[in-house]
């Protein structure tokens, strides 16, 4: 490669190359006025030039807005303010339908019994350690709240008024092994009582034991207050047979129940303060 650069041969090369160049650009002069080296410059740049400048152009078609810190900040605390009010508004809407829901079931009821008379309560407090669901309410005896009140959730036992005082009261609900309900099931015409056990509470269950060995009860059924001991009312619904099992004790039978309302779940309840035939 260097026996090639140094030979007469590249030189001649380069030689006509450069008297080549020196003409092209002595001929670009000539015809524009301007000086050797400009034309050049001209020449070598001129691509680069007007690269540059198609660039600018389509960035100026380009709309750009530019705004301040505080611009910004205005502009967040606005939405976050709208966002804020929907927010209400939507906590407001669930709030509304959860009462419609509850007073169309309060109707339904009291057109079927005209002789209760009831009380609204708000559950205000409950045990979270309480596997019997027991909880407490806004209202007490200056309400006319008593003890052994049935405490109803639409058409659903919920429980009884344990305690009471001027402004509150607690429940025991169904869940509770010290509360014992007159029952029957719907279809059988099965009478007995339903309490409950620790155990079943644990699994939110209830019982309706000492039904026959023979009985038709199954799973499926459904258990209702009997109204017999003047303490509930008949035919508020406990709940629906989940299974039904033998005596541990004898040869009867015990149909395990689910309540028809989920405890946890409830925030307000209605409390029966009179009926005809209570506590006869």
């Amino acid at each position: 490669m260097i026996r090639f650069l140094k030979s007469s041969a590249f030189k001649m090369f380069a030689i006509i190359a450069a008297a080549l160049l020196a003409g092209s650009v002595f001929a670009v002069a000539s015809r524009s006025g301007s000086s050797p080296l400009t034309s050049v410059i001209s020449v070598v740049f001129g691509p680069l030039s007007r690269l540059s400048s198609y660039v600018a152009s389509e960035f100026a078609d380009i709309p750009v807005s530019f705004k301040s810190s505080s611009e910004l900040l205005k502009e967040n605390e606005e939405l976050q303010k709208k966002i804020d009010n929907l927010t209400d508004q939507l906590v407001d809407y669930e709030q509304l339908r959860h009462k419609n829901e509850f007073y169309q079931q309060f109707l339904d009821i009291k057109e079927e019994h005209s002789d209760y008379t009831f009380a609204e309560a708000a559950i205000i407090g409950r045990d979270a350690a309480d596997n019997m669901g027991s909880f407490t309410l806004n209202k007490g005896s200056a309400h006319d709240i008593k003890v052994n009140d049935p405490v109803i959730y639409g058409k659903y036992l919920v429980g009884v008024v344990a305690s009471v005082t001027p402004t509150q009261c607690t429940v025991n609900t169904i869940l509770n092994p010290k509360v014992n309900v007159s029952a029957y099931e719907v279809r059988t015409r099965d009478l007995g009582y339903v309490t409950s056990t620790v155990a079943l509470a644990q699994e939110g269950h209830c019982h309706m034991p000492g039904l026959a060995s023979s009985t038709a009860v199954t799973a499926g059924g459904i258990v209702c207050t009997s109204g017999v001991g003047g303490i509930f009312p008949r035919d508020l619904i406990i709940g629906n047979i989940v299974d039904v099992v033998d005596g541990t004790v004898d040869i009867s039978a015990s149909a395990i129940i689910e309540p028809g309302m989920d405890f946890a779940e409830i925030t307000d309840v209605f409390i029966i303060t009179s009926f005809d035939g209570q506590n006869q």
